[in-house]
Formats: structure tokens, sequence, C-alpha cells
């Protein structure tokens, strides 16, 4: 009896104990929380620091503070919105304690070239009203080599290396897996260039979407080449990436050599001797950190420098990620969100325009026309409606967009994809192997469908089909209605087929080109307001823990590590490949609706949020909320 009194006692201060545990634990994550918030005041003279150790997306995810608490933010890659970037260095161009712009890109993960684009203009913008920019990685690939090229002068360290891969790459084919394990995937879709669904049906890519994916790629690597060429007009880019092997042989491996050779970099010098540098242009920082320049923390910039709030509000809504149905986000287009943010702005009857910021590959058909018909409800107020598109913004991206009365894009993003799919398992010849067999009545002919055992019936297969078909015929009345074309007219540009932002101007599926602030501009002029008398209201919750009215943290989100050399860039290239596998193999099986999605967004043309997770979440989830697959 003494033994189980002693034992019970032993158990019940292990509980006490634990209790006690956890909630120190709790109130040290509060505490860090709520000091950890910019501090605007802290602002001193120095250099802008750009330390983007993460990825460049239109709306970061929210971290859930119960996720962050039991450790599951710790994984999520760092995330910088791309209008508080723009924003930042379009103020330093004006503030006389900014004396200089730092790039710091060696853990930098990408962003979509059109965001990088708007980002290098600011750049230049900045360079031009005296603050020089200094550039410094240990290793560039395409995306950071795009942002340096704008600097004054660019560093590189020793070991480190650059390398131009460009837009392409391959796709895992499933055929012949889910052969051997017996899966059926029940594929129906409509779409010459849909090929969202072929790794399910083929082995190898079709010639119609090799055709489109080519034409893509071309166009965006042409871009590419030529903004860097425009930026840095020195840089001898086109030898190093028409054959790298040779010069990488004729320099003996010396890949410093090379960069300074064909003028892609100024300086080679390691991380030390680059601060040393810049301390020299804005000074010595006076209390011993990382860098020895002084340096302005850019959370604190950026919370310094709000967004100006004269004159008569423009909405603008975001549609950022895949679209899908519910309450999800941000950092996923969860259609019901996004329709009650339109809805509830409606009714304070006060926004002047709606501009409809698109970044999104698509998704749920369903999730795609409650977004629609939100915005379509502005019109019905007579509130003029904008599109914007962003990096990318296809099939239900493009859903969304037929509902603007005007839809403004840039040369580099990827649209179009107008067509449906759905894919949905089965097992039959799985289980026949094991011996496992179906047998039973049915009252209907869709009785017990879909049969998990015997496969699905002819009946099924026709009814699900004429579905698809049915809602692609919706997709080609909306874009028709919208853009003034034909039923027909539409067939020929869609079938699936992705477009970039220049082609598609030119085939009507988009009106003007522009950014943001040339949205805005035209909603404004729509709404007979004149310049300086609007500013953007952003319709979105207040982004931060859900529990805590604070904003992002730096420290809810893990700091990518850098790339080294070039075997570091080629192992990050393998785990980023096989994880999209992972990805894609489950979003499109796991599906639960019909679908308008671009697959082909992804496969190394839009960059943007492909990296937007970190490789443990990656194999964690096996999909990506905020990524187009």
């Amino acid at each position: 009896m003494q033994f189980a009194r002693a034992a019970w006692k032993f158990l019940v201060a292990i509980k006490d104990g634990l209790v006690l545990i956890a909630m120190l634990l709790f109130f040290a994550a509060l505490y860090a929380a709520l000091s950890a918030r910019p501090n605007a005041a802290a602002i001193g003279e120095g250099a802008l620091l750009l330390n983007l150790d993460g990825v460049i997306v239109e709306e970061p995810a929210q971290i859930d503070f119960m996720t962050f608490l039991t450790g599951g933010g710790q994984s999520a890659v760092a995330e910088y919105r791309l209008r508080d970037v723009v924003r930042a260095i379009n103020a330093s161009a004006k503030d006389d304690r900014v004396k200089a712009i730092v790039l710091d890109l060696s853990s930098f993960l990408g962003g979509g070239q059109t965001s990088l684009a708007n980002i290098g203009e600011a750049l230049d913008k900045a360079k031009k009203s005296g603050k020089p920019v200094y550039a410094f990685a240990n290793f560039y690939s395409d995306d950071a080599y795009l942002l340096a090229s704008h600097a004054n002068e660019i560093w590189m360290d020793p070991l480190g290396g650059i390398v131009f891969a460009g837009p392409g790459g391959n796709r895992l084919y499933y055929k012949g897996l889910i052969d051997q394990l017996g899966i059926t995937a029940n594929v129906y879709r409509v779409g010459t260039y849909k090929s969202a669904v072929e790794p399910y049906l083929r082995a190898d890519q079709s010639p119609e979407a090799k055709e489109a994916s080519q034409a893509l790629a071309a166009v965006l690597w042409d871009s590419w080449q030529a903004q860097v060429k425009k930026a840095r007009p020195q840089a001898i880019i086109e030898p190093y990436a028409k054959d790298p092997a040779a010069l990488i042989s004729a320099a003996g491996g010396d890949y410093a050599k090379i960069a300074i050779g064909q003028k892609l970099v100024d300086k080679i010098g390691d991380k030390r001797a680059f601060d040393k540098f810049v301390a020299e242009k804005v000074g010595v920082d006076e209390i011993p950190s990382p860098d020895s320049f002084k340096a302005i923390d850019y959370a604190n910039y950026v919370a310094a420098n709000p967004a100006e709030e004269t004159g008569s509000p423009i909405g603008v809504i975001t549609v950022a990620g895949e679209i899908v149905g519910g309450e999800a986000g941000p950092g996923i287009a969860a259609s019901g969100r996004i329709a009650e943010q339109i809805y509830k702005a409606l009714d304070e009857d006060e926004i002047k325009a709606l501009v409809v910021r698109v970044d999104s590959p698509g998704g749920s058909v369903f999730g795609s026309e409650e977004i629609r018909l939100a915005v379509a409800e502005a019109k019905k107020k007579k509130l003029p409606v904008v599109i914007s598109m962003g990096d990318v913004a296809a099939s239900g991206g493009y859903w969304v967009a037929a509902a603007g009365d005007h839809i403004m894009a840039e040369p580099d993003t990827i649209t179009g994809s107008i067509g449906i799919f759905a894919v949905l398992p089965s097992f039959e010849k799985a289980l026949s192997k094991w011996g496992v067999t179906a047998d039973g009545v049915q009252t209907t002919p869709l009785s017990g469908e879909p049969d998990f055992v015997g496969g699905f019936g002819d009946d099924l297969n026709t009814v699900l089909q004429a579905g698809v078909e049915n809602g692609y015929e919706d997709f080609l009345a909306l874009v028709a209605k919208s853009r003034g074309k034909t039923r027909d007219e539409v067939d020929t540009i869609g079938q699936g087929r992705v477009w970039d932002g220049g082609t598609a101007r030119q085939l009507g599926l988009v009106d003007s080109f522009g950014g943001i602030e040339e949205a805005l501009a035209e909603a404004a002029k729509r709404a007979k307001l004149g310049e300086g008398e609007y500013y953007a209201k952003y319709l979105e919750k207040p982004h931060g823990f859900r529990w805590l009215p604070i904003d992002g943290l730096p420290f809810a989100k893990t700091k990518s590590v850098p790339v080294t050399s070039m075997v570091g860039w080629i192992a990050r290239q393998q785990k980023s490949s096989f994880a999209n596998a992972l990805s894609t193999a489950r979003g499109l099986l796991a599906s639960e609706d019909m679908k308008a999605l671009c697959l082909e967004c992804t496969a190394g043309f839009y960059r943007g949020e492909a990296a937007n997770i970190s490789w443990f979440d990656w194999l964690k989830n096996y999909s990506l909320s905020s990524a187009p697959r």
C-alpha cells in the first residue's frame, strides 16, 4: 500500500512538473513574440541591409501560434512580402540616414521573375537618387544574380561561384510505376495542352506540352538575359550560359577566375572583407555585431515607413497561392476567406474601386468561382475592377481575372492555361493481385460507385468526363464574355496552354502592361480620382499569429542555409526536384474537386514560390500550400 501511494505521488509530481514546464514555455514564447516586434524608433544612419535569407512572395503565409509553440513553425522558410521590399527601397531613396543599400544574397532562395524585376526597378531608382547598391553572395544562381546585377558593385566569395541554369527542367512521369503497383489513375480533362495529368497517362512529355513549355521557357530566358544586360551591360552572359563546362575546364575549375573574366562580378573577397569595404562607405558599427558596418535593420525600416494613406481608398484584394475552398491562409488562396474580405469591404461602402492582385496558378474550380462571384459583386455596385497579375495568374487564377474590367500583366507573367481536369485513383488491379474481388447488386448504374475494389464503371466515367467538359465550357463562356471574343476564339487560345504576358496581350487575354502601381492608377482613373487623391487599402486580415495582435515575426521562420559552392547548389536542386515530385503526386491524386490548375507553372519556369517551404516541410506534408503545382 505504501508503495502504491509513493508511486502515485511520483506520477503526480511528474504531471505537475510537465504542466509547469509547459506554462513556462508558453509564457516564454509569448514574451518573445511580444518583444520581437519591429522597432520603428531604432533607425540610425548606415546602410539599409537587405539580408534576403528566404523567398520573395506576394503574400507571406501566416503561422498559427499553437503551431509555432509546438515547434511546427520553425520549419517554415522566411518569406519577404514583395511590396514591403519595394517600399523599403523606395523610402531609402529619399532618406538621408540611408547612405547605401546592401544586398546579402548568400541565403536567397529566389522569387518569380516579375517580382525580381520589380525589386530591380526600385534599386535602379535608388541608385539614381544617389544611393549606391552593393551586393554580396557566396554563390549566385539565376535569381540572386538578377538582383545583384542592379548593384553598383558585386562581390563574391573566393570559394563561391556562379551558375546560370535558365528556366526549364524535367518532370517525373509515374505511368510505369502506377502500372506496376496496379493503381489506376482515372483522368478526366479538357485541353490539348492541359498537361497536368500527363504524368499519370504517359512515360514522357507529349509533343503539344513540350511545344508550349519550350516556347514559354525561351521567352522567360530571353527576358532574363535582357534584364541583366540592361542592368549590367559589361556582364558577358551568353558564353558562360551556353557552354559552362568549356569555360570552367579552361579555368581549371576556378569559378572566381571565370566570374572576374566574364565581368560578372567586380570584386572577389570573403564576407569580412566585404563588410570592411561597406564600413568605409557608411561608417563602422560601434556595437559588436556580425556586420562591421552600420546597418539599418530591414524589419525596423519597413515598420518605420508605413504605406501612405491620404485620399480615397482603392481596395486591393490578394489572391496568392493555390486556390482552395474554406478559410485558410494567408499564403494560400482560400476562397471563403477572400470572398468574405471582399463582401465586408463592399458593405463598408468606402472603397472607390477594386484592384485584384492575382499571383496564383489556380486550383479548385469551385473556389475560383466563389472568388469571381465576390469580385463581380463589386461591379454590380458600379465599382471599377482592375486585375493586376503578378508572377503567375493561370488556370483558376485567370478564371478569377475574367471578372475584371481591365487586366494588367507584366511581360514575364505566366498566364492562360484555360482548361479543366480531375484525377481520381482506384486500386482494382492492385487488389486483384492479392485475390481481392468485388461483387454485389445495383439499383441504378451508379449504385456503389466509385467502386474502390472493382474500379470505376463506364457510366461513372461518362458522368465525370461530362462534368469536366461542362466546366470547360463554363470557363470558355466566362472568358469570351469578359474579353469580347467568341467561344471558339477562346478555345483556340485555351486548351490548357500557358502564355507569357507579352503573348497574352497580343492574344487579347491581357489589356495592358504594368505592375500593382499602374493597376492602382488605372483603377483611380476609372473612379475619376487624380494623382495623389487615392491610396491602396489592402483588404486582408492583420498578419501574424491568430492569437496575437502582432505582425509576422522573424524568429517564427527558419533562415535559409547559404549555398557556398556548385556542389551545394546541385544538392539543393536535387532536394527541390524530389520534393516537388512528392508534392505533385500527393496533390493531384488526393484531389477532391475539379481543378483549373497550372502544373506547367513550376518545372523551373516559376521559381518564386516553389521555394516557399523548407525541405523538411516538403517531406512532412508532401504539399506546398502556396506554390503552384
